[in-house]
């Protein structure tokens, strides 16, 4: 019982923005040194990749943190793969954004 109440705890803490969630994006929106990176928002915003993206399309969107372009040719791409891809990243954005505020 002690278990589930400290793991329900925790849940709690970091879906108010009280844990620290580390991961591809998070790493990914550090690194790219913007004047409004912080680890509070970073961390937020590999929540929101955890909601909407799998681990592979995390790395992915992390490498558009690095290189625009790759998510500029993602978008314009004719590519039924990349359009599956453009459209839970177009879901992961909106979550982000709803969240991170």
């Amino acid at each position: 019982m002690h278990k589930i109440v400290v793991m329900s705890a925790l849940v709690f803490l970091t879906a108010c923005g009280g844990g620290r969630v580390s991961g591809p994006v998070s790493k990914a929106c550090m690194a790219a040194d913007r004047k409004s990176a912080s680890t509070q928002l970073c961390s937020c915003v590999q929540q929101a990749a955890n909601q909407t993206l799998n681990g592979s399309e995390q790395r992915r969107a992390a490498k558009f943190f690095k290189e625009p372009q790759d998510a500029q040719d993602t978008r314009q791409s004719k590519s039924y793969s990349d359009n599956q891809f453009w459209d839970r990243y177009k879901r992961f954005s909106s979550t982000a954004e709803q969240m991170c505020r």
